[in-house]
């Protein structure tokens, strides 16, 4: 590569004069760097002002860039470091500084949306966070050490392990759709660290504290708990559960393919209870002034449940159980049907857990628990009766030696 130097004043250089390496027109162009390479131009340096610039090709299609510099060595490194991008096939740097967190955020609901997938608004929370931290940054800015630095910033703000890797696996996912997309929008995913996770679930309820708590409940809201504690549905299934998926004749409830969290179908036979807890539905439905689609509506009897939080917390408080969770049934009913001896296969099939690992982790024990295996234990071991073969006497000395010898 030949390199040429015209004389560093600023000058601003005519549009033309900066397409070709001709040598008079260079001599007659003060301010201008000409990396040349036989009779093509490569690339070349010029003054706009006091900072330097740099002008590059690829495809035939000419890059303009600020070096944000007046020292010439940073002009050639920016310049060299271009050309070597492009000689490698990659876009050069400068386009994705052109990108920015914003657009990667809202490609990523795109693809939520198109996808229609179910966890659209668990996204929309995450990347609400990420924008508080990342709005308006340029692709590159976004380094581990920013990342890191948001992850602390979380943490001072009590969120937890769980969420923030929720919304550092949404910025990578971000990253990785920029990365993929054509032409790349990102050049380079950084490196995402995680936060460790505790998985194991603890809350649950006993069978006294659910019949507590649904005492307390109003009405429309105690059909919808005792479903819940009995099958370990999730609060978005059963709340969105209507008729044309409940066959009261033969005690069967369906969510069909598409309609779950896990996309799997489903089947639950209802027991007397369950069965009572419909037939009551139905008959309220036909007494009711707008006929709803929905087997749980609520409290107006104009919609589906939704946020009943408020109503939920009060009557916790008032039967003394503490805080709970509504998703705390759902442990529940998986617990409680392994205890009853139902086949792990089978109660997963009625609760809607995908995977085993998941499963394992709601088959949680409580102190009765580990009293009943002690207890248990004890009776085995009092069960056991040891023998020993021979007989056992006494040794007594011999005649003649002394018993301290």
């Amino acid at each position: 590569m030949k390199n040429r130097i015209i004389n560093q004043n600023p000058l601003k250089i005519p549009e033309v004069a900066t397409l070709r390496a001709v040598p008079y027109a260079v001599r007659s162009l003060p301010g201008v760097f000409i990396f040349e390479k036989g009779d093509v131009t490569m690339g070349m340096i010029y003054s706009r002002g006091t900072v330097l610039w740099i002008k590059y090709y690829r495809n035939g299609k000419p890059y303009r860039e600020s070096t944000k510099s007046n020292k010439e060595a940073d002009a050639k490194r920016l310049l060299r470091k271009r050309e070597g991008e492009i000689s490698e096939g990659k876009l050069p740097g400068v386009y994705f500084d052109r990108v920015k967190f914003d657009e990667l955020a809202e490609d990523f609901l795109r693809d939520y949306r198109i996808n229609q997938k179910k966890s659209l608004s668990r996204a929309e929370r995450s990347v609400n966070h990420l924008k508080e931290c990342f709005e308006g940054y340029k692709v590159p800015q976004i380094t581990t050490p920013k990342i890191q630095a948001y992850i602390e910033c979380r943490l001072g703000k009590d969120a937890a392990n769980a969420s923030i890797n929720r919304e550092l696996s949404a910025l990578k996912r971000m990253l990785n759709l920029g990365n993929q997309s054509t032409p790349p929008k990102v050049d380079r995913v950084p490196h995402i660290p995680m936060l460790k996770e505790n998985n194991v679930r603890k809350g649950f309820f006993e069978h006294g504290d659910f019949l507590a708590l649904r005492d307390e409940l109003p009405d429309y809201l105690k059909g919808f708990v005792t479903f819940a504690y009995k099958t370990g549905w999730r609060v978005s299934e059963i709340s969105g559960l209507t008729w044309n998926q409940v066959d009261l004749d033969k005690g069967i409830v369906r969510l069909e393919v598409g309609e779950t969290k896990n996309d799997e179908g489903r089947t639950v036979y209802l027991d007397e209870e369950l069965q009572e807890v419909f037939q009551e539905q139905a008959s309220k439905r036909g007494k009711g002034k707008k006929l709803l689609p929905y087997v749980f509506p609520n409290k107006d009897g104009n919609d589906r449940i939704k946020d009943f939080r408020f109503t939920w917390e009060k009557a916790c408080r008032e039967v003394g159980i503490g805080k709970r969770l509504f998703h705390d049934f759902r442990r529940t009913a998986v617990r409680n049907m392994v205890r009853a001896g139902i086949p792990e296969q089978v109660a997963m099939k009625v609760s809607g857990h995908k995977t085993r690992s998941v499963f394992d982790r709601y088959n949680i024990v409580n102190d009765t628990d580990l009293q009943m295996a002690a207890s248990k234990q004890e009776t085995y071991l009092r069960a056991q009766k040891g023998t020993v073969s021979g007989t056992i006497v006494e040794l007594g000395t011999k005649k003649g030696l002394s018993s301290n010898a």
